[in-house]
């Protein structure tokens, strides 16, 4: 639930839609604002705006988006922005109330927009918390480029004189993920496909699984609000056992006691802490889009190699 009354969040919107009225069209010095729901998002969003656009992001470094409460200066951003980006598939369900309760004008840009969503299922049958879509698409590199185009889409729609900037701003940005991409495949390709088998925290891979080649095991759903139960803690371990999983991976935004205990309790090593729904703060390893699925993959390839 949203931690702040309906008549605080349009008190402020209204000051700042006259603050706006008051100031006129952005002039050429001043630059774009816009919202994005969380870190990685942001990311995206600040590569391609470059220097023309202003980027708050309401879930920051190190955040879980899954359980995040908007605040009122959330509220005043998006009532201010231009455009605000989701990431869609029932990763913000706050997002809906925030957009409303904000009486803004902004489009809303949804930067899954045209990828297929993978289906979650458990061994029962049943969606897990977002229902039966998985959200995490960033996680595969091809993924991350249609976000990047659909980023690219809804800035040239907020701000069509800055067209030639985003463009060109995405353009060299896609090659680059081309290039990210054929590394993480030369990476994982060096493990041999038996191999590639680790545990997480969190089940948010199941994209860079069917990308890569990858086996994920998990003892939560797709969302950190999940709690796993002490079945799935028993079969998980039956599992490790049985496919000699190598290493368990604490993700940033979980509690790390889950993977501790199944660690101590099957004797696999802890292979460090890895990033799924955040980036690091840039003090970090993980504090760019390109910088996370580097160390990622780092970390996933050395324990799978057992070095």
């Amino acid at each position: 639930m949203l931690t702040f009354s309906r008549r605080a969040v349009l008190s402020a919107a209204a000051a700042v839609l006259l603050l706006g009225a008051a100031r006129g069209p952005a002039g050429a010095s001043e630059t774009v604002p816009v919202v994005a729901t969380f870190s990685i998002l942001g990311d995206f969003v600040r590569v391609v705006g470059g220097a023309r656009v202003s980027v708050r992001t309401l879930v920051g470094p190190d955040g879980d988006a899954h359980v995040y409460n908007p605040s009122p200066a959330d509220a005043r951003a998006v009532a201010e922005a231009r455009a605000v980006f989701v990431n869609g598939l029932g990763f913000e369900g706050w997002i809906e109330r925030l957009v409303k309760a904000s009486g803004t004008r902004a489009s809303l840009v949804v930067a899954t927009r045209g990828i297929s969503p993978r289906v979650m299922e458990d061994a029962d049958g049943h969606g897990h918390d977002h229902g039966a879509k998985d959200p995490h698409a960033w996680q595969s590199v091809a993924n991350a480029k249609v976000y990047v185009a659909n980023v690219r889409d809804g800035l040239v729609a907020a701000d069509p004189d800055g067209a030639p900037v985003y463009q060109a701003n995405a353009a060299a940005y896609l090659a680059e993920l081309d290039r990210l991409d054929a590394e993480v495949r030369a990476a994982i390709g060096r493990v041999p496909p038996a191999e590639r088998r680790v545990l997480t925290s969190h089940d948010a891979f199941g994209y860079f699984a069917a990308a890569y080649g990858v086996t994920f095991l998990a003892p939560q759903g797709v969302s950190t609000e999940a709690e796993a139960t002490a079945k799935d803690v028993a079969r998980l371990i039956r599992l490790i056992r049985k496919e000699k999983i190598k290493a368990v991976f604490v993700e940033t935004i979980t509690d790390p006691r889950l993977a501790d205990r199944i660690a101590r309790e099957t004797g696999v090593a802890l292979g460090g802490e890895i990033y799924s729904d955040a980036l690091s703060p840039s003090t970090g390893p993980a504090a760019t889009y390109i910088d996370m699925v580097r160390h990622n993959v780092k970390l996933l390839t050395a324990a799978m190699a057992g070095s």
